[in-house]
């Protein structure tokens, strides 16, 4: 896009009806805030730039944005409309198109929005329309006999027949720069609202003889605004049977693509299949013949080619290495690092640890803050025990090591290459390669013993 784009993005509305003590551009969608999905698709058009207008809980709009360098800021102190919304920003936009985009209507197509500055091509008024059943509620765009656009009239100041138009404005424009400081400071708020509107440019315009230019969207939902609850679950399950559409498309396998949620980026090789109801957060990588079971969660992982996540696992920012099988119930938390053809079973917890190539932690243990070499096998109920209640230690597990059932290992500690720990044994110091260790309590038989019996009171 052009050098001379200017986008403004109203963000400054309260959403009482979200009955929320976060503003409502802050309200996730796909994982993500609302003003996010708005600002994320205008940034693909390189904007020379863009600017938020914020009001309400301007604080944590400002707090959730700021690390994006590329972002202005304008306050309206007052919420007193759309054209008063506009005011604010307007002086930091110079030469070009400015665009009005809202930061509540997140799901708009890039597409969508690059055919109406191409309409508007810099000297026209661009509105994006949309043709409804049923527009009640919002503005109608009113046209002469010859088709042109004459005006905006919103629904509470509709004459009946105004009332009847099924085109209605979305509130998206594309505007000549140069011109609408002047407009803005012609804008009267003597209307039901007593608000100052934007679309009251449109008169405007028509009056000084600017050709007015209107597109459509490909499908309703891209112009929906979101005012309460309702609406965002409503749109969340649009943009995620989207998100199943296009994965599809490309050939990944979904058991059921009504229950698949996404909620960051999810990138796939060939023959990857999906079963129900998992989650996707942050960036998720999938090799080739990756196969995720029923009620998994997984958040910024990488997962390599063959590998199997059986169903109700939760992994978050992890590497799973080729032809590795995870689960069921497995937890892999941050930093936890699979090679390839590792085994990791049933209520597993792995968290900051290393597991080499063929090793195996099959059942109701906790890896923590461990490095685990090649061919390593770990009994059930195994435990490191990696934190003193200050610092965390770690534990070396050296290659074709066997570690015994129930067994507790206090960090740090090495045990190595080939050694084989003894079932029950809590090991505090280093254990020799290649040798048995064992450190448990002699078993004692007390013969004559009696269970003590109730006492009658």
């Amino acid at each position: 896009m052009s050098s001379a784009l200017n986008v403004v993005i109203l963000a400054a509305g309260q959403g009482k009806r979200m009955y929320s003590s976060l503003p409502k551009v802050l309200h996730r969608l796909a994982g993500k805030p609302l003003v996010q999905h708005v600002i994320d698709t205008a940034r693909q058009l390189q904007p020379q730039k863009m600017v938020i207008v914020y009001g309400h809980g301007g604080e944590q709009v400002q707090k959730q944005l700021e690390a994006q360098a590329d972002l202005a800021w304008a306050h309206q102190a007052e919420q007193l409309g759309t054209g008063h919304a506009l005011a604010q920003a307007i002086p930091q936009c110079v030469g070009g198109i400015t665009l009005m985009l809202y930061g509540d209507v997140p799901l708009t197509r890039l597409a969508t929005i690059q055919s109406l500055l191409e309409a508007s091509a810099g000297d026209k008024l661009g509105i994006l329309t949309d043709i409804l059943e049923d527009a009640t509620g919002y503005g109608r765009i009113v046209r002469d006999a010859a088709g042109k656009v004459t005006c905006i009239v919103e629904q509470k100041d509709c004459t009946r027949e105004q009332a009847q138009i099924g085109e209605m404005n979305t509130g998206i424009l594309a505007l000549p720069t140069a011109r609408v400081a002047g407009w803005l400071s012609e804008l009267k708020n003597d209307n039901a609202q007593g608000e100052y509107y934007a679309t009251d440019l449109i008169a405007l315009a028509v009056r000084d003889g600017v050709e007015i230019a209107t597109v459509q969207p490909q499908d309703h939902w891209e112009a929906e605004g979101i005012n309460n609850k309702l609406q965002l679950a409503g749109l969340e399950r649009i943009h995620q049977a989207e998100i199943a559409k296009s994965l599809l498309t490309a050939g990944v396998g979904l058991a059921d693509p009504a229950r698949i949620d996404v909620r960051g980026t999810l990138k796939h090789g060939q023959d990857v299949l999906i079963d129900v109801n998992c989650v996707f957060e942050g960036d998720v990588v999938l090799g080739k013949g990756v196969t995720i079971g029923a009620n998994c969660v997984l958040k910024n992982v990488t997962i390599a080619d063959g590998a199997v996540i059986h169903p109700f696992c939760h992994l978050e920012d992890a590497v799973v290495g080729a032809g590795s099988l995870i689960g069921p119930y497995a937890r892999l938390r941050p930093g936890a690092e699979l090679a390839e053809q590792v085994h990791i079973g049933n209520f597993v917890e792995v968290k900051k640890s290393t597991v080499g190539v063929g090793s195996k932690v099959n059942h109701l243990s906790y890896i923590g803050d461990a490095k685990i070499g090649t061919g390593v096998n770990v009994g059930a109920g195994t435990i490191t025990c990696n934190y003193d209640g200050v610092n965390k230690f770690t534990t070396v597990i050296e290659d074709n090591v066997r570690i015994g059932s129930n067994n507790s290992l206090v960090a740090p500690v090495t045990i190595g290459a080939g050694a084989t720990t003894g079932a029950g044994s809590v090991i505090t110091k280093d254990a020799p390669a290649n040798a048995l260790t064992i450190a448990r309590a002699k078993q004692l038989t007390l013969s004559g013993w009696q269970r003590p019996t109730k006492i009658t009171k």
